[in-house]
């Protein structure tokens, strides 16, 4: 038997102390700007190429049966029992101010993942994960986003393409996905 294995059956509550203490650095190597490299979920919104934090995913789903809610906002697209839980669906489209399109084979929700807003954000296509450097970080973008840039984390562009870092955090805690109703 491996010392390895060994460890974890004589002292498992130490090895988890040690995993967890590596994770917490991990994390501050994120937050202080240390991090080799940047990596969230794309997915396009009309012309516009996007990347959600990995973290604020959880799965990404074909669009399901939805039931209609009265009196909301034209974004709001209605609920759907999605592994039965109830599931808000947005179409990220007209909450930023752009026409709806009708329905495409390309179209997936992102699961968001929250427990407090359970929510999934229609898109017109998810392009799988992306991962950035930061010499590919061009924060000067944010500004020039238009609608999209209140929801906005950053912006990179990789081989002449930029792909703008929106955080599904930022639009679930914005006043007008807050105040749904008419």
């Amino acid at each position: 038997m491996s010392a390895e294995i060994r460890a974890l059956r004589d002292d498992p509550f130490e090895q988890l102390l040690r995993l967890e203490a590596r994770m917490r650095a991990a994390r501050l190597d994120v937050a202080a700007g240390q991090a080799q490299t940047w990596s969230g979920l794309g997915f396009r919104i009309n012309d516009a190429w996007m990347v959600a934090p990995r973290d604020e995913v959880r799965e990404v789903i074909m669009p399901p049966r939805m039931t209609r809610v009265p009196n909301v906002r034209a974004w709001l697209l209605g609920v759907a029992n999605v592994r039965g839980s109830l599931l808000t669906i947005i179409d990220l489209r007209q909450f930023l101010g752009m026409p709806s399109l009708e329905q495409q084979r390309t179209q997936r929700v992102l699961v968001f993942n929250s427990e407090r807003f359970p929510a999934g954000f229609l898109v017109d296509e998810v392009a799988g994960h992306r991962q950035f450097v930061p010499n590919e970080q061009r924060r000067e973008i944010v500004g020039g986003a238009g609608n999209f840039a209140p929801y906005l984390l950053s912006a990179f562009v990789r081989d002449g393409q930029p792909w703008l870092a929106m955080s599904l955090h930022k639009v679930a805690g914005s006043d007008n996905f807050k105040h749904a109703g008419l």
